[in-house]
């Protein structure tokens, strides 16, 4: 399972950050996943490894400009390189306005079939290899996360048992796996004890923007991965003269901590925290850790990352060295 960070930065872009989108693979598929699509999303594809004709579906978490203003160009230049590969968008309501607005959506116009999804919250949808619950978060508007399941793998076969039984590959493998007991040298297999123990399946969550993460409550609990906007540090956010309804470090790290969070990436960065600025994003990083015991990431764009099946999220690729716990 591989993310791709396309954009980590809140609000606007700035010189080392786009706006919001996140790009997710899983390693049996040929296709992969977005997750918001602020503007420019497209230009940072092309910098990316990901290609926009494996593009599948693009899931947008609230309709704040920073997080779906990229749509209208990126579906364009979709049709402009004959990717004609069909594509659906779940999103809000109000999104299909927004696109029919911005663009003639019919068939001839895009070359390809567009499927928009104003989806619910609390609402579970079922994909090939894992399932998507749309979980309710607090914003100034109403935004959303991702509950991701992925499907455990329960059709492995033990091998090893199989040839020491003197059954060797063939044709009968492919009836064990599915669930039916053979006859072999008169001799009864019974499918259910040359099956190996099932490999449950990740779980992640990919939040939009949240003041208080502990919303997600129960979906928390020992979850492997949970990617959460971090836009500022307490410090900061308690010298604003007007509150905005966004999580600080201090905030995320508790949670986490408190619900047990196996892995931590944090993004959706304030501009005011850059290189050049009194504040950086070393001091979000210290407030988590000072908070949350796990394994934690700040996410600069371009960042790969992968969540292994041990659970380990792990830093693949970035363009900067920067921040994880050991």
């Amino acid at each position: 399972m591989k993310l791709t960070f396309l954009g980590t930065s809140a609000g606007k872009p700035t010189r080392e950050r786009n706006v919001s989108a996140l790009g997710l693979s899983l390693n049996q598929e040929n296709k992969w996943y977005l997750f918001d699509c602020g503007e420019a999303t497209q230009h940072q594809i092309m910098r990316s490894k990901l290609s926009l004709g494996k593009l599948d579906t693009i899931f947008i978490t609230h309709l704040h400009g920073d997080h779906y203003y990229g749509l209208p160009g990126l579906l364009s230049t979709k049709m402009m390189e004959k990717a004609l590969k069909p594509l659906s968008v779940y999103a809000p309501k109000g999104t299909r306005k927004f696109i029919e607005c911005s663009l003639d959506i019919s068939f001839e116009h895009l070359g390809y079939h567009l499927d928009i999804v104003e989806y619910q919250t609390e609402e579970t949808f079922v994909f090939d290899n894992f399932t998507l619950k749309v979980l309710p978060l607090r914003h100034s508007i109403e935004s959303h996360a991702f509950y991701i399941k992925e499907n455990d793998i329960s059709n492995k076969l033990n091998e090893e048992k199989l040839r020491a039984a003197g059954l060797e590959p063939s044709y009968l493998y492919g009836e064990i796996k599915k669930g039916k007991n053979i006859i072999f040298q008169g001799r009864r297999l019974e499918s259910k004890l040359f099956m190996l123990e099932p490999i449950p399946g990740r779980s992640l969550i990919i939040a939009g923007d949240n003041s208080n993460p502990d919303t997600l409550g129960k979906y928390l609990d020992n979850l492997d991965l949970l990617v959460h906007e971090c836009t500022y540090t307490q410090d900061v956010y308690d010298s604003l003269p007007k509150k905005i309804l966004h999580t600080t470090s201090k905030d995320l790290g508790k949670t986490a901590e408190k619900r047990q969070v196996k892995n931590l990436i944090a993004n959706h960065i304030s501009p005011r925290y850059n290189k050049n600025s009194k504040v950086n994003v070393e001091m979000i990083y210290n407030e988590i850790k000072h908070n949350y015991k796990g394994r934690v990431f700040i996410a600069n764009d371009l960042d790969v990352y992968t969540l292994s099946r041990d659970r380990i999220i792990r830093l693949e690729k970035t363009d900067k060295s920067y921040i994880c716990s050991k």
